[in-house]
């Protein structure tokens, strides 16, 4: 593995945690003096620390944690402005001296999206980036030192959900863990077992966490938690983390005095470069192509030269198919015109025939029917518009009673079930009709 670093920072005090190359760990406090920079910087060349970048975690005290919920909008600039000013409800500092970050927890689709968000003081940040830069070395990434306890964990976690309890500095981190990921994490003062209990069971609560199915505890004072009656009361699986194998020899050589501490340096050192919540600004991030990246970029390499190989034998063979399918158009194009030739002709005969024949049939059938018509209908009704269809007939007219009519006209033998259309209305002492009638069959 490559070397890593990560430093702790607490109030008053950093931890600084250096993995070598062999999987070697060295753990150093470092209060800080008047060159806090120089310090670190000595430190880190004591122990051959000759990368230009570390990663740096903030004490959960130094951190607002939340998990807010938001609606299903379009993302872009316009969501991260939303959970910012809904941010701003909970942090007990001005938003304008305000440095966060956020990361959507996966759920499902049909509910609102629930939004992991981080922030802390602006000076807090900058403390952070002067002192690394002061030691002349750059930050990886600027995380939630509990939240990345994740990096010691295998990359598939059994349990569905966990809570790890880990303590340091008199006092507990809380975390809690859904699906492998972090959800939200705490930091409680609690003293004693029935006190984490407590505080345990009024996160789970906030979180509508029923199933929640172990506990881990780590850092100081493990053994006394771990052998209390209490914790057992949450009907969870009491236990030590379940660290991955490749780092389980490195904690077990984590030292003793300010195990709690140091275990979090560790974490840090081993976190993420693009952890989920990362306060470093952009700007100042490392431009590093993550596993997938790589894997695409080397598929897609590989796939252009196959595709260039390909493209390179087929442009041969098409040329020649080319040259050969215009020599072939050249010699059949005057029979080709001569075909189009005859079939506009036939197309223009067939019109012509199609037109006689209309005229033909509609002439014996409209005539006689025109005479029939006037002499079904009375003297006093008149037409305004008579219509002939392929289906049937409609005539809109007036007459001075229009009832008698369909009795008329279903006596006709061309027409058959006859109706009006619409209601007869009286226009001028006459009645304003509008009839339809179908063909009768024959």
């Amino acid at each position: 593995m490559k070397p890593r670093a990560g430093l702790l920072m607490d109030e008053g005090r950093l931890t600084l945690a250096v993995v070598s190359a062999g999987g070697e760990l060295e753990c150093v406090a470092i209060v800080p003096g008047d060159n806090p920079g120089a310090q670190l910087a000595g430190e880190l060349d004591r122990q051959g620390y000759k990368r230009r970048r570390l990663r740096v975690g903030l004490d959960r005290n130094l951190v607002v944690v939340k998990e807010l919920e938001m609606p299903r909008v379009g993302g872009g600039s316009s969501f991260g402005q939303m959970v910012r000013f809904e941010l701003e409800l909970y942090v007990p500092f001005s938003p304008e001296h305000m440095a966060s970050d956020w990361s959507i927890n996966p759920g499902k689709a049909n509910v609102p999206l629930r939004v992991l968000v981080g922030a802390c003081e602006a000076r807090t940040l900058d403390q952070a980036l002067r002192l690394v830069n002061e030691a002349g070395r750059r930050p990886r990434a600027v995380s939630v030192a509990c939240h990345d306890l994740r990096a010691l964990l295998p990359r598939k976690i059994e349990p569905k959900r966990a809570v790890w309890a880990h303590r340091h500095d008199g006092r507990t981190d809380l975390v809690f863990f859904g699906r492998g990921l972090v959800r939200s994490s705490r930091s409680v003062p609690a003293e004693t077992p029935q006190e984490l209990v407590q505080e345990i069971q009024r996160t789970l609560l906030l979180l509508q966490w029923r199933d929640c199915q172990a506990l881990w505890i780590s850092g100081d004072e493990t053994e006394r938690y771990l052998s209390a009656p209490a914790l057992f009361d949450l009907g969870m699986a009491v236990s030590e983390p379940p660290y991955a194998p490749e780092v389980h020899d490195i904690v077990d050589h984590v030292p003793e005095s300010g195990r709690g501490a140091a275990l979090l340096a560790l974490a840090v050192a081993l976190g993420s470069a693009h952890p989920r919540i990362n306060l470093l600004p952009r700007a100042l991030r490392p431009h590093e192509a993550s596993r997938g990246q790589l894997v695409t970029a080397v598929m897609v390499g590989l796939t252009l030269l196959l595709g260039v190989g390909l493209l390179g034998a087929q442009v041969y063979q098409r040329d020649r198919y080319v040259r050969s399918l215009s020599q072939e158009i050249r010699r059949l194009d005057p029979e080709v015109k001569a075909v189009e030739r005859l079939a506009t002709e036939v197309a223009q005969k067939r019109k012509l025939v199609s037109a006689l024949a209309g005229v033909e049939a509609n002439s014996m059938r409209v005539l006689p029917f025109l005479r029939d018509l006037t002499e079904l209908l009375p003297q006093d009704a008149w037409l305004q518009a008579l219509s002939l269809e392929p289906q049937g007939v409609e005539l809109i007219g007036q007459a001075d009673a229009a009832s008698p009519l369909i009795q008329r006209l279903e006596g006709s033998p061309w027409l058959e079930r006859v109706e009006f259309t619409s209601p007869v209305t009286k226009t001028q002492s006459k009645d304003q009709f509008r009839l339809r009638a179908s063909w009768e069959r024959r």
